[in-house]
Formats: C-alpha cells, structure tokens, sequence
C-alpha cells in the first residue's frame, strides 16, 4: 500500500474549511445575541433572518428590525464581532489552520 500524499493533503483542506466556517459561523451566531440583546430585538428571529445573509448586510438587517439607523448599528456589530472572536478562541482555541510540517 501506498501513501497518497495528494489525497491527504485534500482531506486537510476539506477539514481545515469544515472548522474555519464553523468558527465563522459561531462568531457570527454570537455577535448577533449579544447585539440583539443591546437593541432589544428578539434573537431567535435576527438569527434566522441573518444566517442566510453575508457578514456585511447583517448591520443594516438587524438596523431594519429594532428601527434603528445602520451607521448607528454597524460600529456596535463590530464590537460584537470582536468580542465574540475573543470569547470564541477562549473557550475553543485560535481558528487558524494547523499547518503541516
């Protein structure tokens, strides 16, 4: 039997992009609780509306809804972005690749 160096270096991309959206897609799941919080919205209907959305149109979806204007709401969606980066690597470690060596 044979190595195949090609096949295992797809896997790892396969589960290296598997584990990069996760973290993505947690980080963005967090940033809106805590936003939705802030703006008094509920979070299950902001999570639903926002999981079918790119990152940049989140702000002005979650402005939309708790009536309020989109440059007030996309500094606060940073911030919670980043806090939400922070608390993640925490509790689950830094999201970049493992690299081979």
């Amino acid at each position: 039997m044979v190595f195949d160096l090609g096949a295992a270096m797809r896997k790892k991309a396969e589960f290296e992009s598997a584990r990069l959206m996760g973290f993505e897609s947690r980080r963005r799941a967090r940033a809106v609780r805590l936003l939705a919080g802030e703006l008094g919205v509920d979070e299950a209907e902001l999570l639903a509306l926002v999981s079918a959305l790119p990152e940049e149109q989140i702000p002005a979806a979650m402005a939309e809804r708790a009536g309020a204007s989109t440059d007030e709401v996309e500094p606060r969606f940073a911030v919670c972005l980043a806090q939400a980066h922070t608390a993640l690597v925490a509790e689950r470690g830094d999201p970049t690749p493992h690299r081979l060596a």
